[in-house]
């Protein structure tokens, strides 16, 4: 593993609290494939972790609601053909979507009023279309 897998800041990814499951792996590899565990599960139990601050664990739980399982949050990578490739596939994709999970809320949009020369051109370009759809029928030509 290359170190330390950052959420953001600080916080990091307890290698202590990632669980790891090994499969074999559909896809490429020929004969290698039927011998090899390349496929990676890693598991990450979110409810109960004490390596992200409070609010950013209830921020991430509300988030990831529907990928939870039992409060765990699982991703899975069978994109190589090695298990390390994978493993560390597995584990940037796990920071990630917890970087995404736990990033505070937008500020809220301020509302604006139009301008009015935004208005008036959008009702000049309304009219012109009004007036060429108009010209269009065969209505006066006799």
């Amino acid at each position: 593993m290359s170190g330390p897998y950052l959420i953001r800041g600080s916080v990091s990814l307890p290698e202590a609290e990632l669980m790891w499951r090994f499969s074999r792996s559909s896809g490429p590899g020929g004969q290698h494939v039927n011998t090899s565990d390349s496929q990676v599960e890693l598991r990450f139990d979110l409810a109960a972790t004490d390596a992200l601050p409070e609010v950013w664990q209830r921020r991430a739980l509300e988030r990831l609601e529907s990928r939870l399982v039992d409060g765990v949050i699982s991703v899975r990578a069978s994109e190589h053909r090695s298990q390390w490739r994978n493993r560390e596939m597995a584990a940037t994709r796990l920071a990630a979507l917890l970087a995404e999970a736990t990033a505070p809320p937008p500020k809220p949009r301020r509302a604006t009023k139009v301008p009015r020369g935004i208005n008036e051109r959008r009702l000049r370009n309304k009219k012109q279309r009004s007036e060429t759809k108009r010209g269009r029928s065969g209505q006066g030509w006799a």
